[in-house]
């Protein structure tokens, strides 16, 4: 299944050639590996990806034009594009000003400030991305709860649960989301016209079970703690007017090119580069030279390159397995179970991606399953066919991504906030509460597949 490494034209054997074993075995042993030691959370997971796409060229599962191939650079730049917007924009004070303009507006209610915060992440996460949107609400939270003197739990669940479900709603509100679109040539409006419904149904269910969940709880938070609240000024907390309006200005430009770019050949990824590249002219533009290359490095420190690297590592990886057959494997393996049945491969990859993505990242999931998918195109009669697949993958993994703090990386973030206030959210617990909520987003979701395309 493999052909042989070249260097400058001549064939040279690899290690499965030298060893005498099947390709396919060490590039599953790579892939299960990296994803064992994933699981474990013990070796940082863009070391162990970088490792495991090394390890597919070094032992010639795959040569070096095949995995620099194999990388999406569509999705890096989207990812890069985004997070140094979302940079630059937080320093205007904008995402604090919403958070404090949220809790007022409803009094500062306990509840209703619960609420607000969950709506808020839901609308950022599918506006930016959930891990930036956690990022930003996060430590808001934490100022908001200790001032109420109450657990910053609820809220973190809540939050948690509203980043993946917001971020469901959009082409670039989840990673899974990135990845799937771009593979799949899906634009913004598809993403919106398909997800955004049922995200919005979703959302709606999960603030009713978390607003019946906790409203005991806070009902016993003393009246003086809201009053230190409402006395917070969300006009002090926009630091930069300039960089603001500038920053809101930009924001659009990228949204109006995620929404028509896509009918023009402009991929997100060259909007959302475009757009840092844009800011940080304005930004930073009229600085002197030395003061703005510092600048410009200050903002670039601030992109997550871990979650960069992470990604171009698992592409190279499932690149691997893709080359020595292994999806193709497991492809026909779906096809035989569901009898070629379109409706039955789309609820099976539905479920599969909602309860996986619950166990594992669903980033590694879906950049696995990808190409999976485009390879039953064939059987459904091209890929226009298999649209429904697309739209079963990124459901299933965003919303099982809420089952455990592990189904995600905003997950992950959240947790790290919460153990650094000393306020520790535990997997069990965790996985007590929302794995049943999971569940029911599920549920709900498949029927709205079966309405909506079947």
């Amino acid at each position: 299944m493999t052909d042989h490494s070249t260097i400058h034209g001549e064939a040279r054997l690899s290690v499965p050639d030298l060893l005498g074993v099947d390709p396919l075995w060490i590039a599953t042993a790579i892939l299960v590996l990296v994803y064992a030691v994933l699981i474990t959370e013990k070796v940082n997971r863009a070391v162990i990806a970088m490792l495991g796409a090394s390890l597919m060229v070094l032992f010639g599962i795959i040569n070096q034009e095949q995995a620099v191939q194999g990388v999406d650079a569509n999705t890096l730049a989207l990812l890069i594009g985004m997070m140094v917007i979302v940079g630059i924009t937080s320093k205007s004070g904008l995402f604090q000003y919403a958070a404090i303009k949220a809790a007022k507006s409803v009094r500062a209610s306990p509840t209703g400030i619960l609420i607000m915060l969950t709506l808020i992440t839901a609308v950022f996460s599918a506006l930016l991305d959930n891990v930036t949107t956690v990022l930003l609400i996060a430590p808001i939270t934490l100022v908001i709860t200790d001032a109420l003197e109450t657990r910053v739990f609820p809220f973190f669940v809540a939050e948690i649960l509203a980043s993946n479900i917001g971020g469901t709603a959009t082409l670039v509100g989840d990673p899974p989301n990135i990845i799937i679109g771009s593979a799949a040539g899906l634009s913004f409006n598809d993403f919106l016209r398909n997800l955004a419904p049922i995200s919005a149904i979703c959302l709606v269910v999960v603030v009713i079970i978390i607003y019946l969940m906790n409203r005991r709880e806070l009902a016993t938070i003393p009246k003086s703690a809201s009053d230190r609240i409402m006395r917070f000024s969300e006009n002090d907390a926009i630091t930069d007017v300039r960089l603001l309006v500038k920053s809101l200005v930009v924001l659009a430009l990228v949204l109006t090119g995620f929404t028509l770019g896509h009918g023009y050949g402009i991929q997100p990824g060259t909007s959302a580069l475009a757009g840092g590249a844009l800011l940080m002219l304005l930004a930073y533009g009229h600085q002197t030279s030395e003061t703005q290359t510092e600048s410009v490095h200050h903002i670039f420190t601030e992109v997550e390159w871990i979650t960069i690297f992470f990604f171009g590592g698992l592409f190279v990886i499932v690149a691997g397995v893709e080359h020595v057959g292994l999806l193709e494997m497991f492809a026909r393996m779906i096809l035989d179970f569901t009898e070629g049945d379109m409706m039955t491969t789309s609820f099976l990859i539905f479920w599969a991606s909602g309860i996986l993505s619950a166990i594992l990242d669903n980033i590694p999931f879906v950049a696995t399953m990808i190409p999976l998918i485009e390879s039953t195109a064939d059987t459904f009669g091209g890929a226009d066919e298999i649209e429904p697949l697309w739209w079963s993958l990124a459901l299933g993994a965003c919303l099982g991504g809420n089952g455990t703090l592990l189904g995600a990386s905003a997950n992950l973030t959240v947790a790290a906030f919460a153990e650094k206030a000393k306020q520790p959210i535990r997997f069990i617990g965790f996985m007590k509460l929302a794995m049943p909520i999971t569940i029911l987003t599920l549920a709900i979701s498949n029927v709205y597949l079966w309405l909506r395309f079947f």
